[in-house]
């Protein structure tokens, strides 16, 4: 099933069912430990986001953003809600372009959940990778604005944000693949793929050799880039829940998907025509990001980007186990699970496999 995913994801609704809590409650707490706030307070929930339930908060003085871990049964180390206050606490004091962060509440007494409060960032989100609405020179400027922010992420000292202790430094790749290959093995709600199986068998044996190590956002699609209303500028990069410290490479392939995937899978626009767009060839924008990197070039690029596909399909098969469950965090989960096999079928082709 197609849909329209700008439509689908952008702005707020109603709370949905299994998401709601005692917004008396968050008032209060919000009174007690964010500065400067005063209510009456009123509640939505953003359409968009599959894993951590995500709503706007008013008042009549100011505009937050609440992310919580979402409510009911949850896999062991999943929805870490309390690292990504963590590492948005670090890059807005760095000034990079993150939302504000104003307090993180663990007790799950509050809403149900530990959650964090943030910044309202006004802004644009382009659920559609062509990012519609632009003319070509204005797309390319978009691009190009990504592009040199996620240099920016992956050329940021660690030690000097603080973070050095944000994840295991080497072995990204065996450790990612671990990990991704675990929480899918064990979430038996949501079944089996053989593409997926095949996969993670290939990808053991063909991890390039080599090895890096920055902060990584995780999930850099492009409707995780929030651009200035106005002008070709990210005004604050999204969920930093996959953050880590990793391979940049790896984090930069996962947002280079895009141009190996069709629009019916995660906004992707493979066949599309580029230069009429003003979208950068694929090999343009690589060339960009190494340069800004300090890089000559990107080997094992077929690795890299079935990797992504990999881990951003053994993502949406969690997904999948959460609708299963009842808790999945979003009403167009239904929609974006359907795309599953697809996307495991066309990472599997990226190691020549048919």
């Amino acid at each position: 099933m197609s849909i329209d995913h700008q439509q689908a994801f952008d702005g707020t609704g109603a709370i949905r069912t299994g998401h709601g809590f005692d917004i008396a409650a968050l008032d209060a707490w919000l009174a007690a430990n964010v500065a400067g706030y005063a209510g009456p307070l009123s509640v939505a929930q953003f359409n968009g986001g599959q894993s951590n339930p995500t709503y706007r908060l008013d008042t009549p003085g100011a505009h937050y953003v609440l992310r919580r871990k979402p409510p009911g049964p949850i896999l062991p180390g999943a929805h870490a809600i309390e690292r990504e206050h963590r590492v948005i606490s670090a890059l807005h004091a760095a000034d990079f372009p993150v939302a504000r962060p104003y307090a993180l509440c663990e007790d799950d007494r509050v809403i149900g959940t530990p959650f964090y409060v943030m910044a309202f960032v006004p802004g644009r989100i382009f659920w559609n990778s062509t990012m519609p609405g632009l003319d070509p020179a204005e797309r390319a400027a978009h691009f190009d604005a990504m592009n040199a922010t996620i240099a920016r992420l992956h050329t940021l000292d660690v030690d000097a944000l603080g973070l050095s202790s944000y994840g295991k430094p080497g072995n990204y790749f065996e450790r990612q693949l671990a990990r991704w290959s675990r929480q899918y093995r064990e979430d038996a709600d949501a079944g089996r793929n053989e593409h997926l199986d095949r996969l993670i068998d290939w990808l053991g044996a063909n991890v390039p050799s080599g090895d890096e190590a920055t902060l990584v956002h995780g999930d850099l699609r492009g409707d995780n880039f929030m651009f200035d209303p106005a002008e070709p500028r990210v005004a604050a990069v999204l969920d930093w829940e996959l953050s880590t410290l990793g391979h940049p490479i790896g984090d930069f392939t996962y947002h280079l998907m895009m141009y190996r995937l069709p629009p019916d899978v995660l906004g992707g626009f493979a066949g599309a025509d580029l230069a009429a767009l003003g979208i950068p060839s694929e090999s343009d924008y690589i060339a960009a990001y190494c340069r800004r990197t300090g890089r000559d070039h990107i080997d094992a690029l077929d690795f890299y980007l079935a990797f992504n596909m990999f881990r951003f399909a053994a993502i949406l098969h969690g997904v999948k186990g959460r609708l299963i469950r009842g808790n999945a965090a979003s009403a167009t989960a239904q929609s974006l699970v359907e795309t599953l096999p697809k996307l495991a079928r066309i990472g599997w082709e990226q190691t020549g496999g048919r």
